[in-house]
């Protein structure tokens, strides 16, 4: 099993606390075999779930046309909606949230290629990943990635056990998909905001896989046929509000 490299320094703490709590209570149940074995047992298997949180799975990441969008991370599909986006675009978005549970891969995947646009960290709360709010209330980090058929945002919220983002975007960086974007350590939840005129092709509550589950596809339009269909939703908001 490959470990990824951001598991290094906490497998290493983790094994040295465990070790040390093992020793300690070896001495205090010395004279209770069974509950030596039953505890050193149960560490064994709590290391190795530790472990497993950093595994790297091989992923293909094949694609059949440049315009899909394919999952960035493992999971369940918990929210699927449009919503107001107020960070970057200011208008209306389709959302679909991933919940990765702690069996799930823990390491993130850019869903599209392009050039990121934008790059900003929020530090936040740790409400349970599957509250409604822990979009706007966790720490999060939020990422746009500039692709030819639409802006794409990409974002990692921390959850209640989750308290560790890492994200390897840096603004006017190109990405593909499939280029790890970093990892929410002991997991949690991803947002992608799409364009309006996305097709979406998971369902609420699907289990997804980084790199096998196509989320979607971006409307393949010309710049022109976008522009229009930026201002046309523009001119919507302008009136209903």
């Amino acid at each position: 099993m490959k470990i990824h490299q951001e598991g290094y320094s906490v497998i290493l703490k983790f094994f040295l606390a465990i070790l040390a709590f093992n020793v300690i209570m070896g001495l205090l149940l010395a004279a209770y075999p069974v509950w030596q074995y039953l505890l050193y047992g149960a560490s064994l298997i709590f290391f190795t779930i530790v472990s497993l949180f950093f595994r790297v799975p091989n992923r293909p990441f094949d694609v059949d046309s440049d315009n899909s969008i394919i999952c960035p991370a493992d999971g369940k599909v918990v929210v699927i909606e449009d919503v107001v986006e107020p960070e970057f675009f200011n208008d209306m978005r389709k959302q679909v949230s991933i919940f990765m549970s702690i069996s799930n891969v823990h390491i993130n995947w850019y869903p599209v290629e392009g050039v990121i646009k934008y790059v900003k960290y929020h530090a936040g709360q740790y409400l349970v990943a599957f509250h409604p709010k822990s979009s706007e209330k966790n720490e999060r980090n939020t990422v746009v990635v500039g692709n030819k058929h639409g802006d794409v945002m990409f974002r990692q919220i921390a959850g209640y056990v989750a308290r560790k983002i890492v994200s390897y975007a840096k603004k006017d960086l190109k990405v593909s998909r499939g280029d790890q974007a970093g990892m929410i350590k002991f997991g949690s939840r991803v947002d992608l905001f799409l364009p309006m005129d996305a097709q979406i092709d998971v369902k609420l509550n699907q289990k997804v896989s980084a790199g096998k589950t196509i989320i979607g596809r971006l409307a393949q339009t010309s710049e022109n046929q976008r522009k229009n269909y930026k201002k046309s939703r523009s001119s919507l908001k302008s009136v209903t509000s």
